[in-house]
């Protein structure tokens, strides 16, 4: 990775500036993309509060990301206070919300936008249309030429900021997810480790907000 290329908030921005100085806008995945779109995504696999971190962030600079949430996840419930606060909170920042979908469930109710992101998908279903949706990876939105992810800490095909500043792209699909950049850690298991430090922190306040008596 090259040297600036964190995996933190500060180079985040560092991104959507580059983004912003190659001339390019952010856009959605309501139609196939045009010359000069970015698509900016993430799945959000385990941490609502890293997301809303990434969110408020992006609003502040006047950035719109889809956000792909998830109904059957091990790690967050949208169904709890804190899930329809962040589904709340995500909207009112001008952001889309889009199913991070299991597959095959790809059921999407009102709480969602018609689109749709596989999570640990199979290539075998991955890039396959789904009736009723936009599935981020079918044909016209994906291109591999046009598309970076930051899956597991890495870039497969290098951190896209200088390509970006440079209007290296006619269009690009950029897939972050949000607790990399917000907790720290120059690995994956040190930003893991970093995420369960901070839940640790989030679960002893829902205890003494369930009334447990933590004397």
């Amino acid at each position: 990775m090259p040297a600036g290329c964190a995996f933190d908030l500060a180079h985040y921005v560092e991104l959507l500036e580059a983004a912003r100085a190659g001339g390019y806008r952010f856009a959605f995945f309501d139609d196939e993309p045009r010359e000069g779109d970015v698509l900016l995504r993430h799945d959000v696999d385990m941490s609502l509060a890293a997301a809303l971190t990434m969110a408020e962030l992006e609003a502040e600079r006047d950035v719109q990301a889809t956000y792909f949430l998830m109904t059957r996840s091990d790690f967050y419930n949208l169904d709890s206070h804190s899930g329809v606060d962040a589904l709340a909170r995500l909207r009112e920042l001008g952001h889309r919300v889009g199913l991070h979908g299991v597959y095959p469930d790809a059921t999407l109710d009102d709480r969602f936008d018609a689109v749709l992101a596989w999570h640990t998908p199979e290539p075998a279903y991955m890039s396959e249309p789904v009736p009723g949706v936009v599935n981020v990876m079918q044909e016209g939105y994906f291109d591999p030429a046009r598309y970076r992810s930051d899956s597991n800490q890495h870039w497969r095909s290098g951190c896209p900021h200088a390509e970006l500043a440079a209007g290296g792209f006619d269009w690009l699909q950029l897939l972050v997810h949000p607790e990399i950049w917000v907790y720290d850690g120059s690995t994956m298991r040190e930003t893991m480790a970093s995420q369960l430090d901070a839940e640790r922190e989030l679960r002893w306040r829902q205890l003494a907000e369930n009334r447990i008596d933590l004397t």
